[in-house]
This record gives C-alpha cells, sequence and structure tokens, in this order.
C-alpha cells in the first residue's frame, strides 16, 4: 500500500465518521507565542480546548506536518542513529472538541488499524495510564474497560505518567493517553521474549504508532491541574511509522516516502545505502534532513541568523556537516534532491517553487562551505595538539572562539568532537557566550550615554 493511498484512505475513513477535511497548518507556528514551529497536530486547536474559541466543527481529520528539533519534544539526536525518528513528520490526526470522547477514540482507532488495514491483532498492544498518587490521578480505568473488549487482556500494559500522561509543554491542555504500539519481529524472536516486556524499552522493531489523547485537563503556571469544562480527543499517528508497517518494511527509510530520496542520494554520492553503518546514519540524517529544510522553506521559514530562520539555517548546517565528515563529500549537492521531495506531494511539485528552493539551498551550501574548511582545518589542529599531551577534553573557551570567528554553532563543533572522540568542556563554552552578552548589552547602553 503506497504513501499517497494510505493518506487517503486515513481521510476517508474519519470523514465517513462525520469528520471535516482540513489542510495542515504550517510548520511555523505563526499563532502560538509559545512555540517556534508546529510539533503537534494539537498546536493549532487550543484554543477550542481551552473554550476561549468555539470551532466551526467539532469533528476534524487531518494529516499535519510537524517539526521536532527545539524545545522540549525534540528527536533530533534519535534521527539516523535509530530506523523510525524524524525531525520533520506527518502526523494523521482526528479530533473531538467536547463531542465523543474515550469510547468512540478507541473503538475507531481499532477499527481502522485491524479492519481497514488489516494489521494483524496479535502485532498490537496498547499502554493505559496507571495513575499517580503524587497529583491525586487515579488509573484510566475507562480506557481499560473500552480496550478489554477489543483485545486480549496480555496485550494491555500499563505505564506510569511519562508515558500515558500527555502534555504539550509545562502549562497548558492535558490529559490520559493510551498509546497504541505494534511489534514488528520475526515469529523467532517473538518466542523468546513476548512483545509486553519491549513496550517503550527503546527495541527498535516494537514501536509507538498511534497516541490517543484524552485532554481533560489544564496545567496552571503554579503546575496544579484544573478540569476542562469540556472534555476532548487529540490523536496523532505518524504516518513514516504507518507507512513502515503496511509495507511491511524494518524502516521507514525504506518505505515509498524516502527511497527515491535516498537512491538519489546514492547517485550524486557514489556511496552505497546498507554497505557501512557509519554512512548509513549520515545517508538517514541526509534524508530526513533535507526533507524537513524543503518543507520549511516551502512554508516560508527561510535560513537566516533570527529566530526560526536561524534553527532551519542550523539544520542545514548540521546535514552539511554530516555528508562532509560521513561521506567525505567536499562540494554542495543538497540542492539536486529538492526535486525529489517535492515530488512527494501531489500537483504541487511547481518549478517554481523547486527552483526557488533549491536555489537558495544552494547558496546556503556555498555560504558555510568557505568557513566549513576553513573551521575544520583549525579544529583538527586543535586535537591533534591535545591527542599528543594525552587530552580527550577540549575547552569551551577555544570553541567559543570558533563560533565567534567562523560562526560554528556548540552542536556542530559536537559533531566534530564526537567523531574524533573527544568531548568539549560545554560550562566554559556557556560562560563565554554570557560574557559576550554582557559586553553587547554594555555596548548598547553606551550608545546613548
Amino acid at each position: 500500500m503506497k504513501y499517497k493511498d494510505i493518506k487517503k484512505i486515513f481521510l476517508d475513513f474519519f470523514n465517513k465518521k462525520n469528520h471535516q477535511i482540513i489542510d495542515s497548518a504550517s510548520l511555523l507556528a505563526k499563532d502560538d507565542p509559545s512555540l517556534m514551529f508546529t510539533n503537534a497536530g494539537m498546536n493549532r486547536f487550543k484554543k477550542y480546548f481551552l473554550g476561549s474559541k468555539n470551532p466551526k466543527y467539532v469533528r476534524i481529520t487531518n494529516i499535519q506536518k510537524c517539526l521536532r528539533i527545539t524545545g522540549k519534544h525534540n528527536d533530533i539526536s534519535d534521527v539516523g542513529r535509530d530506523k523510525y525518528h524524524h525531525t520533520m513528520f506527518e502526523m494523521l490526526g482526528n479530533w473531538s472538541f467536547g463531542d465523543y470522547f474515550k469510547k468512540e477514540a478507541i473503538e475507531w482507532a481499532w477499527e481502522l488499524l485491524t479492519k481497514t488495514f488489516k494489521i494483524r491483532k496479535s502485532n498490537i498492544y496498547v499502554t493505559i495510564f496507571s495513575g499517580n498518587l503524587n497529583e491525586n490521578l487515579e488509573f484510566d480505568k475507562e480506557s481499560y474497560k473500552y480496550w478489554k473488549n477489543l483485545i486480549n487482556e496480555n496485550q494491555i500494559v500499563f505505564f506510569d505518567k511519562k508515558h500515558n500522561f500527555w502534555e504539550m509543554g509545562n502549562t497548558g491542555p492535558c490529559g490520559y493517553s493510551s498509546e497504541i504500539h505494534i511489534d514488528l519481529r520475526e515469529k523467532k524472536e517473538k518466542k523468546k521474549i513476548e512483545g509486553k516486556k519491549l513496550i517503550n524499552k527503546g527495541h527498535p522493531l516494537v514501536i509507538e504508532l498511534w497516541n490517543l489523547v484524552f485532554i481533560e485537563f489544564f496545567r496552571t503556571q503554579n503546575g496544579n491541574l484544573e478540569k476542562l469544562s469540556k472534555s476532548h480527543v487529540d490523536t496523532g499517528m505518524g504516518i513514516e511509522r504507518l507507512c513502515m508497517v503496511l509495507q511491511n518494511k524494518k524502516s521507514t527509510y525504506d518505505t515509498d516516502i524516502f527511497i527515491s530520496l535516498i537512491k538519489e542520494i546514492e547517485n550524486i554520492t557514489g556511496k552505497v545505502y546498507g554497505k557501512l553503518e557509519e554512512e548509513d546514519i549520515a545517508i538517514r540524517v541526509l534524508a530526513d534532513h533535507i526533507r524537513a529544510i524543503v518543507f520549511a522553506i516551502k512554508d516560508g521559514i527561510i535560513p537566516s541568523n533570527k529566530k526560526s530562520g536561524y534553527i532551519i539555517r542550523k539544520l542545514l548546517r548540521r546535514t552539511i556537516v554530516y555528508y562532509f565528515l560521513d561521506l567525505n563529500l567536499k562540494k554542495s549537492f543538497l540542492y539536486k534532491l529538492v526535486k525529489v521531495v517535492l515530488s512527494e506531494k501531489n500537483n504541487d511539485n511547481s518549478k517554481i517553487k523547486e527552483n526557488f528552493i533549491s536555489n537558495l539551498i544552494k547558496k546556503e551550501e556555498l555560504l558555510f562551505f568557505k568557513n566549513l574548511f576553513k573551521v575544520s582545518k583549525k579544529f583538527y589542529k586543535i586535537i591533534s595538539s591535545l591527542k599528543k599531551e594525552g587530552k580527550t577534553i577540549i575547552n569551551g573557551k577555544i570553541i567559543f572562539e570558533l563560533y565567534d570567528t567562523y560562526g560554528l554553532p556548540f552542536e556542530l563543533a559536537n559533531l566534530f568532537a564526537l567523531k574524533n572522540n573527544f568531548i568539549i568542556d560545554k560550562f566554559s563554552f556557556e560562560k563565554e557566550m554570557l560574557k559576550q552578552k554582557l559586553r553587547s548589552k554594555t555596548k548598547k547602553k553606551n550608545i546613548y550615554v
């Protein structure tokens, strides 16, 4: 089953359940000062959850683009190192604003997965909130009641607040959640250890597929929970993982979302995916990051030195550092991948957008390469000197000087260090950063004297 077909089937399923289909919001969180990027499907609906605004439709379904490279929900360190995390992903969701609640959300999720998509029931596990005495939160007996009518009780697992109480941030709408996990291991592996013992343990083939969030509380500034006037449903399932399941793959990067992109990377670089682990990680990082960068630019987030633009520029430079270090490529090529990324979208591959985005990325690559050659030579001189002294820690002050002179962010310097088995003293780096900020403030004051 292809990526585009899966999207259509999902939307049609909930449309038949009287849900209005709406388009994805921008990756830039325009109307929420607490966020820089849209990191969850529920971001745009907070006013509905709080009751400060009435929704036009009480049932909605959509496919929301999400970017998780900043803040609490940040998956960037896992990207490439495993085969199912992404910086940018598309979240399949169905929503209820004060209409249906746990019963319908659970029953429809089960119907879609087992009857429409025909996923084997024995491969599915569900998690339920076990309760929290400190916050006077009871075990989620309502979700348990509905799930045990659908699934074998041995496939129901109980977890604490960390896994089954969903919160967007330190404050805001929140509530119990029930996660649906999938066991994609071979029969031989399943006989050795049952799937329920591997839930939330980081196994690459026993992964979370769908999160059903039941929003009924609001977390206040002082940390207390207040009951909302109405209860809501917020569900999210990454289409990349669903494609992995329905296309019978062991990695999201082997699905038809990424396979053409990876083949194009192989063609341009001359590398072979699946041959060397270090190169495979770099290729996965490239495929993930360029997809996120293209979608971000398409939504108007232009690489720059300010706010959201700076984060996208840093993501782009992180991608360059990966292919510079791990693929030994010393020239720009990311801009050549734009066409493949845009081909994901139906009727959305206009030549004007493609040329604009590819030219912008090429310009950014060339700009960064000028400094990258210089900074890499400096960096290797530093670590060569430290190796002679038998040291493995780099003084943060040295890294700050590279940042101040060549614009190399700490995160990218850290990549250089880790690749060479060195650690950067982050405390001394941050100390220098603080000194620079204080100097900057003093200069601004003196202007008006």
